[in-house]
């Protein structure tokens, strides 16, 4: 007769793992925090102590409170970044950048601004920021264009990087100067009407229903 000497499965506990566990609760500590005060005024002991976790266990996923504060914000933001197909890039671009104005000018976009300000000096920081958001958000306007330029809405002869950095140069520069109350649907009507006048063929007629309704 022979023993069995294998022990039974471990039943695994429901549920989300530990870890997981406490790392949502760090992230979402850290966005109630960024919510209710600024990024610099925010400590790493303040983090830990709202989601009822020591200092270590946010050091062992995390270099420093600025990339927690990046994670949470990044966690916020949704996936997929939403890229229209109207039929004319004018009209795409348009609806492209009155949602990044309204992002830039809300609580979120207040945010990044604190990340990016609080971000000078710390390369590898700097690098994650300009990877997961800034270089994903460029393509999709990138999509954008290239788009155009195959049917023949966007002049082919005009370099595309320069062209986005024309679009988008004058809202990176109010929303780095701090003047979110010039950010709404009006003044992005205003600013794809001028570069469009400049970056569609010459031939093509603007049609008049290219604005879209506020």
């Amino acid at each position: 007769m022979t023993i069995d000497t294998l022990s039974p499965p471990v039943k695994r506990p429901r549920g989300r793992p530990r870890s997981e566990s406490a790392r949502e609760q760090i992230l979402q500590a850290t966005l109630d925090l960024l919510e209710a005060g600024n990024l610099r005024d925010i400590t790493a002991e303040a983090i830990a102590r709202k989601a009822g976790v020591s200092k270590a266990t946010l050091y062992k996923w995390w270099p420093n409170k600025l990339h927690i504060a990046f994670d949470a914000f990044m966690a916020r933001m949704s996936d997929e970044i939403v890229v229209p197909d109207t039929g004319s890039s004018e009209r795409d671009f348009l609806m492209a950048m009155r949602d990044a104005m309204a992002f830039y000018a809300s609580a979120a976009g207040r945010t990044l601004a604190q990340l990016i300000a609080e971000g000078q000096g710390d390369e590898t920081f700097n690098q994650a920021l300009l990877e997961s958001f800034l270089n994903q958000r460029r393509e999709a306007v990138a999509t954008i264009w290239r788009r155009g330029v195959e049917r023949g809405d966007l002049r082919s002869d005009i370099d595309m990087q320069m062209g986005l950095d024309l679009i988008y140069g004058p809202l990176m520069f109010r929303f780095l100067a701090g003047r979110f109350h010039m950010m709404n649907a009006e003044e992005a009507d205003k600013l794809i009407g001028m570069v469009f006048r400049g970056i569609a063929p010459v031939a093509q007629p603007v049609s008049a229903d290219v604005l879209i309704d506020a």
